[in-house]
Parts: structure tokens; sequence; C-alpha cells
């Protein structure tokens, strides 16, 4: 059954049956509901059930629920206080989208999975804590997208992997703890992060993907694990604060633009062990030098200046 909007008494109502399931859309577009409590014996909310509950600022669940539905309090832009509780695994799609008040979230020790979109756009999020030990493997695509007040992520030791864009445009993002556990980080998971500073990519990663830290301006040292086989297109693209760069032997390939614009690089070596380098990778690096690298590769494409030394190896 659906509420009618913003009737209270028949909201109250609903919710005081017991063994209740909220369904799909049931408090949908409820604009003036300002707060509400799910009580312990409600056994389920559905799909987008507050999605569009414009002035909805506090949630209390009280029930054990096992997951926060897709869109389930997508656009709730007042929401500004939530507690998760501790019987959730499961955080859907875009089940936060654009909760740009919601400023602090914690993800407690039962939640193993936090899916795409699902903070996406959460505008004021300055805090997300994982509560230890957290459960959490795989954290979806563009889960974290544009949640431009977050400073500081330190993901726990149980993540595997980060989604494609997973937390593409955190303007204001400095630190990022990302855990040996990890061994995939998906495409622009960082792109336009403009204030990280350095970044260690964990020894269980073996490729970095295209746009991965793509416009990350004031990154300053990237520390690359001997695993890494790959560096795609636009990887480190404008990346203009990067001075020194180590490839490891592993390496087999630098895709296209993958350095183009680093400015402040001013030497670097590349290992025998590449055989491939893409169009423009090491274009309108303004401050190269020197160059170290392989005899069996065309330099005629990478995009090295007129003034840059190059010495075959």
């Amino acid at each position: 059954m659906a509420a009618k909007k913003n009737n209270k008494e028949i909201i109250d109502l609903l919710l005081s049956v017991k063994g209740i399931e909220i369904y799909n859309d049931c408090f949908k577009d409820c604009f003036l509901i300002t707060q509400i409590t799910i009580p312990s014996y409600v056994t389920s909310i559905g799909n987008s059930a507050f999605k569009k509950c414009e002035s909805l600022e506090q949630v209390k669940i009280l029930s054990p629920l096992t997951s926060i539905g897709d869109f389930t309090f997508y656009d709730c832009s007042s929401l500004k206080e939530i507690t998760i509780p501790s019987s959730v695994t499961l955080i859907g799609n875009y089940a936060f989208f654009q909760c740009s008040s919601l400023t602090q979230i914690t993800i407690p020790p039962s939640v193993t999975s936090i899916q795409k979109m699902a903070f996406c756009k959460c505008l004021s999020l300055t805090q997300i804590t994982f509560s230890t030990p957290s459960s959490v493997v795989s954290i979806g695509e563009n889960a974290f997208f544009d949640c431009s007040s977050l400073k500081e992520i330190q993901l726990p030791p149980s993540v595997t992997s980060i989604g494609d864009n997973c937390f593409k445009e955190c303007k204001l993002l400095e630190r990022v703890t990302i855990p040996p556990s990890v061994s995939l980080i998906g495409k622009a998971a960082f792109f336009k992060c403009k204030n990280v500073k350095e970044i260690t990519i964990p020894p269980s990663v073996t490729s970095i993907e295209d746009n991965t830290f793509n416009e990350c301006t004031s990154l300053k040292q990237v520390m690359i694990q001997s695993s890494i086989k790959s560096i795609g297109n636009y990887s480190f693209f404008r990346c203009s604060s990067l001075s020194q760069i180590e490839f490891p032997s592993s390496l087999v390939s630098i895709g296209q633009f993958a350095f183009c614009e680093c400015s402040s690089l001013a030497h670097i070596s590349i290992p025998p062990s590449v055989t491939s380098i893409g169009m423009g990778a090491f274009g309108i690096c303004l401050s190269l030098k020197s160059v170290e690298i392989p005899s069996n590769i065309n330099t005629s494409a990478i995009g090295f200046g007129s003034s840059v030394s190059i010495k075959k190896i």
C-alpha cells in the first residue's frame, strides 16, 4: 500500500501494523515529512520507499533490516541524520543519492557491499566511518562520486575492489588509505581529486586503469608496486605536481596520454620490460629533460619535446 502524500496519520497507522513490509515507492514524494521512525517489527523496506522526501531530516531505524534497497532515500536533500542498523549487509544502488545535507555516515560491521551511486552527490558528507571489524568487500562504481566536502577516506582491510569513478570529483579529498587487500581500482576512481598529494597502490593491483588519477593536480608522489603490468590511457593526465615516477620492472605497457601534461616531471627511466608506449604518453611534459627508454620503442609518437635528451637502453 502506498501512503497518501504528507498524511501523517496514515503514515503512523501504516507503521503501527506489526509485521508490515514497506513496499516500493510507499512514501515516495511525501515532501512534508520531516522525521520518521521505522519500528522494530517492520520486516523490509522496498526500493524508492522514501525517494524524494525532500523535507525528511531524521530517520531512526529500529528494525533489524538486512538491506537498504535501491533508491530508498534518493534525493532526500534535507536528510541530516540516519543510523544504519548493524543487521544491514547491503547498501543498494542510489540508496542515498543526492542526500546533500548528510554530513557523516557510519558503515556497520555487517555491511559487505556498497553498491553503485550509493552516496553519490552527498555534497556535505565530510566523514565516512567504517566500523571495525569491517566486512565491506566491494565499493561500487560512482559510490562516492562528487562528495565534494570529503577530505579523508580510510578504507578498511576487508575491501578488495574499488569501482569505476568511485571517488571521482571529490575535490577536497586530501588523504586516501588503500589497504593491501585491494586488487582492483576501477577506471577514473580518483578522477579530478585535485587535493590528493600522495597515493600508494597496493601490491595486489596489476593494472592502473584508464583515467584513474586524471587531473589529480596536487599529486606529488605515487608508489607503484612491482606487480603493475600496465598503466592505462590518461591514467595520470595533467598531474601537474608529479615530479618523479619510478616504474617497476614488471611494467609492460603505458597507455595513450598516460602522463601527458605532467609539467613537473624532469626525468623518467622506462624499464626494458616495457614493449608498448601509447601516443602522446609523455606529451607536453614541459620540465622533462632526460629519458631512458628501451631501444625497441619507437619514440616518434610518444610526444617528447625537442629539448629532451633520449638515451636508449
